[in-house]
């Protein structure tokens, strides 16, 4: 890797969001998108941290079988196993620094389950679920393209080491190596730990980009931010990420969407009326099912596309 470079000391930070408490399946998350302000960093739309959990003997639960359409999900783990299940058929037990990446399309169902082992004993649980909206159309990766599944181990994403930096890139590129699992738009997503006092430039190649540090006490351009909030970036701007201890973290970004995106439930669309077929067709119980896990699943909200609701599916850009 190229010698790092910084830049020079300029305000970087746009805002910052703070996660809101919410319970999925028995897991405490933080939920950062969709945020108030309406808005995507690069293709994420929407950010789950999950725990940190412990689960005693007995208290693990599984997030039931539910679908998606419109975009991609993203599950990195920091701590715990799971074992993602979906209806192409897929079975794959996703352990920390590995990626799973489910690219809905036009309709896919999933579950994600606790081990023997963990719903036994106990164990923790810690990492983030992010989705990605998907460009329109019916080409390979779009919205409304067949769906698919990819898996990358940690030995299979490539690392970067230099003094006081360690990074992970798990999808995109950074620091001149490329993950290798496929996308269908500019994404970035590195997981790096840097010791107290190293620093990490977040040069301008990505249109968005965001940081999210999850242990220790960074800052950005000079900003003090703090543990599991979200650090938007100013566009074309060059910043840097100083740690003051001992500190993980996220970056995040990529290109801008090709236009605004309707969210509800587990659906993205760029088309509102697409929102409410899918939650017909799940209602209907027309997705394909999940082989040997299709016995109990989520139900859709009562309020919600097609049916009466208080507020209409948002917006995001």
């Amino acid at each position: 890797m190229s010698q790092l470079t910084f830049p020079a000391s300029q305000p970087g930070v746009d805002h910052v969001l703070k996660p809101r408490p919410r319970d999925i399946g028995g897991m405490r998350v933080g939920r950062i998108l969709p945020s108030a302000r309406g808005e995507m960093v690069g293709p994420f739309i929407f950010m789950d941290r999950l725990g940190p959990t412990l689960f005693g003997p007995g208290e693990a639960e599984d997030v039931l079988p539910h679908p998606h359409i419109g975009l991609a999900t993203v599950t990195y783990l920091f701590d715990g196993r799971m074992t993602h299940r979906d209806s192409l058929g897929t079975a794959q037990v996703i352990a920390p620094g590995a990626v799973n990446l489910m690219s809905a399309g036009r309709g896919i169902v999933h579950s994600e389950r606790h081990d023997g082992q963990v719903r036994a004993q106990g164990g923790g649980l810690s990492g983030v679920q992010t989705w990605l909206a998907l460009p329109r159309g019916t080409q390979a990766g779009g919205e409304e393209s067949a769906p698919t599944f990819h898996h990358a181990s940690a030995e299979d994403l490539p690392v970067v080491e230099e003094k006081g930096l360690f990074a992970r890139v798990v999808l995109g590129a950074a620091f001149g190596v490329r993950a290798p699992v496929p996308l269908a738009s500019s994404t970035l997503f590195v997981e790096a730990w840097l010791e107290a006092g190293a620093s990490l430039p977040l040069e301008t190649g990505e249109e968005e980009r965001a940081v999210f540090p999850f242990e220790g006490e960074v800052e950005v351009d000079g900003v003090s931010c703090a543990p599991n909030t979200l650090i938007v970036v100013r566009q074309g701007l060059a910043t840097q990420v100083r740690a003051r201890t001992p500190a993980r973290l996220l970056l995040l970004g990529g290109a801008s969407m090709d236009g605004p995106r309707h969210i509800w439930w587990n659906f993205v669309s760029s088309d509102p009326e697409r929102l409410k077929a899918a939650a017909q067709d799940w209602r209907t119980r027309r997705f394909p099912p999940i082989p040997m896990d299709h016995d109990s699943f989520i139900p859709a909200p009562s309020d919600g596309p097609g049916r009466p609701r208080a507020q209409k599916p948002r917006a995001v850009e």
